[in-house]
């Protein structure tokens, strides 16, 4: 077997989890390997990049919290790494209203801000009059509105596209940096008939291996069709699919909305977000189906729902519609950290990062940094409970260790 080259760290994945992890490996010097046939084209490319921990709160992802708001308040250093000027990387530092239409809607933005209190976050309830202040074209159905002056955007694809640019710079300065558009197919072991052994490099869908210190499984749902696993290990991740509309806005609405408006219409959810280049982003359905394409019905109810909130929608240009599958775990929490073998001990040269969900955009500073301390053997325990083992089953010793505590 082929071996093409070696590095001190292989990021299989090119989503924004991946690009962050291994722009961050080779700031730290290492030489790099980025394995993906198609970088930042599955949900990173269809993302609409709300930057947003205090309005996604939702109540069955407490746990959630703490980290959403870390990698948040990382996010300005984060892009200032990358590049001095905000708008470069589509950062945008506007505010989030929260909005309803009917009492329904009224009353669950009224228990969602009765959350918030309890959390301790910075929510402000807005009269109409003040909302349409702010936002003149708000539709009349809103009724119910709500500030989040903390919550903000960036642009995905621009994100990625940076993050892109700079792994090609390094490898055009002699920087041991390499971008592998081949998919990865298997993990590579130091005892071929251990799975639990060291994991040494990854074999590529070309017959190809690459040789290498870590490996970092972040390429989404895919991580769980990697052949050579950890025997125990489970990666319990399903396809969510996620319909998101881009319009633009004509010079004549060019002021359309300022804000990020995140709205409940009859007690369907749909966002609205402003880019800083004349678009407008509505999104985005959540859907199970399996349709791996643009649901009729989705980019119906998103642009019916969105004209309640802002009637002017009706009068914006469609240019495009994408729908993307995203990785979500059955506590919507992503698999970040290092997987333990039969024995309880960690499997050396193995980190994983999948399973963000709807967060992979908002996570991708504090990922890339949990990712890094791993592999400089720092294990931050606050985050512990997103391990990617959490749901396996645990070996008789370890289940008997717990119990006994």
């Amino acid at each position: 077997m082929a071996d093409r080259s070696t590095a001190d760290v292989i990021v299989v994945g090119g989503g924004i989890i991946g690009l962050s992890i291994a722009w961050r490996a080779a700031r730290s010097g290492r030489s790099v390997q980025l394995v993906d046939p198609a970088p930042a084209q599955g949900a990173t490319f269809a993302a609409a990049g709300m930057l947003a921990p205090v309005s996604e709160y939702n109540f069955q992802e407490d746990a959630l919290l703490p980290a959403m708001r870390e990698s948040a308040a990382l996010y300005p250093g984060f892009v200032r790494e990358l590049e001095p000027v905000d708008e470069a990387v589509g950062y945008l530092r506007n505010e989030t209203l929260l909005v309803g239409v009917d009492h329904g809607d009224r009353q669950a933005l009224a228990d969602l801000h009765a959350a918030h209190r309890r959390a301790q976050l910075d929510v402000e309830p807005l009269t109409t009059s003040d909302a349409r202040i702010r936002e003149p074209l708000l539709g009349p159905r809103v009724t119910s509105v709500y500030r989040v002056a903390g919550d903000h955007q960036i642009d995905p694809r621009m994100l990625a596209a940076r993050l892109l640019d700079e792994l090609v710079r390094a490898a055009r300065q002699g920087r041991q940096v390499g971008i592998v558009r081949v998919q990865a197919v298997g993990l590579l072991h130091l005892d071929r008939a251990a799975d639990d052994s060291d994991v040494i490099g990854v074999r590529l869908a070309d017959g190809t291996t690459i040789g290498g210190a870590e490996v970092v499984l972040a390429n989404g749902v895919g991580a769980r069709a990697i052949q050579g696993l950890p025997g125990r290990l489970d990666l319990p991740l399903r396809l969510v699919y996620g319909d998101v509309l881009r319009l633009r806005v004509p010079e004549r609405l060019r002021h359309l909305l300022r804000s990020t408006v995140r709205a409940l219409v009859h007690g369907e959810s749909v966002y609205l977000v402003p880019r800083s280049d004349g678009t407008l982003v509505v999104g985005a359905t959540q859907r199970e189906d399996g349709l791996d394409a643009v649901s009729a019905g989705g980019v119906h109810r998103l642009l019916r729902d969105a004209q309640q909130v802002v009637p002017a929608v009706g009068e914006l240009p469609l240019i495009e519609a994408t729908a993307r599958p995203r990785p979500g775990t059955p506590d919507n929490a992503p698999l970040l950290g290092r997987v333990r073998s039969r024995n309880g001990a960690a499997v050396p040269g193995l980190v994983v990062a999948t399973g963000f969900f709807r967060h992979g955009v908002l996570l991708a500073p504090l990922a890339a940094d949990i990712a890094l301390g791993l592999i400089d053997g720092r294990a931050d325990p606050r985050w512990s409970p997103f391990r990617p083992d959490r749901f396996t089953t645990a070996p008789a010793d370890l289940l008997a260790e717990r119990l006994h505590r």
